[in-house]
């Protein structure tokens, strides 16, 4: 009982602490302005078609609507809402197709009036930005009221559409102000703490943006916060069941505080495009529907020379379902031809599916034009690589297909001549001490009826132990044979080196087969693929270890082992050695400690 009491009193002593850190550290120099452009989308519609003007509109379609007009939101009509259920609230409502390049374009606009305030404002969308008017308002000798109605009339002198803004001491509440008087008003928070913390003593949490629904409920059902001010009075609580950065962001929640510096322009971290569309299950559509989304994928990654690894795949299903499935690809793509051949795999894994909405994202990014970022090396570029000018004309493999299907390029591996690494010359050996040529060979896609091996010799055979290279003699090398891949229904590799302990190695047929069970595992399953292969391994590693107890070993398997007699740590236990405790007991014990 005293352990607890004291544990308590620690925590609260933390969330004090906290508080007092967070207080400290609270700037009311700077003056920030968050504009925020009036159902924009639908006003830029009605600009340019003045007879929608008075009617309910929504911008969208039946399956999603992106924006509703003022007349339209009085029936409950809003963003993100399917079209249909809008015709249900709204019998009347008038629908418009979107037209990104109208609206990029009045967003420039907007964007030029805002550089005469801050040239280095911050835009979140196209219709949302921050500035930081601190420095217009003393160059200027104006008041914060001033400047922001100014800057409104010009946006509506300079667009014909209308904003609301908000200012306040930071950005996090300059964004809850701009949505007190819309549309097109303002309000402004002066940069004083009572002020502040005033004002955010009755705002409901759902108004900060960072809380959503989710935590909003988390919240309030299980701690019963509802608004920012009842953050501070359950502190202690915040900071014993979330993680540190998760209790400074709803501390600082409570306390009124927010981004005052500019932040720094960091480079985009990810891509994406979606689309949203009638629920169907015809393949055909759904990868036609993804080729169009790869298409602007690439066109928007090439705009801004852009290039990506890790492409993952956004699926929602007829029953409102959301799956992301995702894949990492060896080099960095941005084409349409790339994207959609890891695209295809994702998509093929889940189907037969019913799909009403798809999307494809692109994250791990670099500037095409950055020559100084490189992919990092990895053991397969290592054993792969090979010098383009070193050509000795080492045995091409043999193919047979079989079967007439369709063709799929796959890679094969043929040893050419290995260079002796001499400790002497590893600087210059970076890219010669070991190549193995890549070649692209035709193998038929089907699995279960095509049937094609790939033998794959060499004139020079050796064994490469990492520190150099031993050329075989004939007995050696007759003995030893060759590898063999062969398809015949499932992927497996046989490998004749009858002296070799290392197991079999482990693929994926079509990316999410494997080869030695069969097991189905998609790509996105990262985690799971990892553990199923070293399930594998250890598989492998318990019948070497069974074949060693009960057979001398060889010459060459004791080189192999480490040259050590300390028994390992990891041994497991035997079953009759293991030992549980009851849970019942275990609590039992740990009260008469206390």
């Amino acid at each position: 009982m005293t352990y607890h009491i004291f544990r308590s009193i620690l925590i609260f002593q933390v969330a004090e602490n906290k508080i007092l850190e967070l207080e400290a550290s609270r700037d009311l120099s700077k003056i920030w302005l968050h504009t925020d452009m009036d159902a924009f989308y639908a006003a830029v519609e009605i600009l340019e078609n003045p007879s929608l003007k008075g009617k309910p509109l929504a911008v969208g379609s039946m399956s999603m609507i992106a924006t509703a007009s003022y007349e339209a939101r009085k029936f409950g009509v809003r963003a993100a809402m399917p079209g249909f259920i809008g015709c249900r609230l709204c019998p009347d409502l008038v629908f418009v197709r979107p037209n990104f390049e109208r609206y990029s374009y009045y967003s420039e606009l907007t964007r030029k009036v805002f550089q005469r305030y801050d040239p280095n404002f911050v835009a979140t969308s196209l219709d949302e930005a921050y500035l930081n008017i601190t420095k217009v308002c003393i160059d200027r000798g104006i008041t914060v009221e001033e400047a922001a109605t100014e800057l409104r009339s010009a946006i509506h002198q300079e667009t014909g559409l209308t904003c609301s803004a908000g200012v306040a001491p930071n950005r996090m509440i300059a964004k809850v102000c701009s949505d007190i008087n819309k549309p097109n008003g303002q309000f402004v928070l002066p940069n004083d703490r009572e002020a502040v913390t005033t004002f955010v003593s009755t705002l409901p949490i759902r108004k900060i943006g960072g809380i959503g629904k989710v935590t909003e409920q988390l919240l309030h059902q299980v701690l019963g916060i509802s608004t920012c001010q009842e953050m501070l009075q359950k502190a202690a609580f915040l900071c014993a069941l979330f993680s540190e950065s998760s209790a400074d962001f709803f501390l600082s929640v409570g306390l009124g505080l927010g981004g005052t510096d500019t932040p720094e322009h960091t480079q985009r971290k990810s891509m994406s495009c979606e689309r949203t569309f009638r629920a169907t299950d015809d393949c055909s559509l759904l990868f036609e529907k993804l080729d169009n989304l790869a298409e602007n994928l690439a066109d928007d990654m090439q705009k801004e020379c852009l290039k990506g690894r890790t492409l993952t795949l956004k699926l929602k299903t007829a029953s409102f379902e959301v799956r992301t499935r995702a894949t990492t690809t060896q080099n960095y793509i941005n084409s349409k031809e790339d994207i959609l051949i890891y695209a295809r795999k994702l998509l093929k894994a889940e189907l037969p599916l019913s799909l009403r909405l798809m999307g494809l994202r692109m994250s791990h990014l670099r500037d095409e034009k950055d020559s100084s970022a490189q992919t990092q090396k990895t053991l397969d570029i290592f054993f792969r690589s090979y010098d383009n000018t070193n050509d000795n004309g080492a045995n091409g493999p043999s193919i047979t297909n079989t079967s007439g299907g369709d063709n799929y390029y796959t890679n094969a591996l043929t040893e050419v001549n290995y260079v002796e690494h001499d400790a002497g010359t590893v600087d210059s050996t970076d890219h010669q001490s070991f190549f193995l040529l890549e070649e692209n060979l035709f193998v038929p896609e089907g699995r279960n009826s095509d049937r094609c091996s790939i033998d794959v010799s060499s004139s020079n055979p050796c064994i490469c132990d990492g520190l150099g290279g031993k050329e075989l003699d004939e007995d050696t090398s007759s003995s030893k044979g060759t590898d063999t891949v062969k398809f015949d229904g499932h992927l497996t590799i046989y490998n004749a080196t009858t002296s070799s302990s290392k197991p079999d190695q482990h693929l994926w047929i079509d990316d999410y087969i494997c080869s030695l069970c069969g097991f189905e595992l998609p790509p996105g399953f990262e985690e799971e693929r990892q553990e199923h292969s070293d399930f594998h391994l250890a598989e492998k590693l318990q019948q070497e270890e069974a074949v060693d107890s009960t057979g001398p070993l060889s010459k060459d398997r004791l080189a192999e082992r480490p040259c050590s007699t300390t028994p390992t740590s990891k041994k497991l236990k035997s079953s009759k050695e293991v030992k549980h405790i009851p849970i019942d007991a275990f609590f039992d014990k740990l009260n008469k400690n206390l």
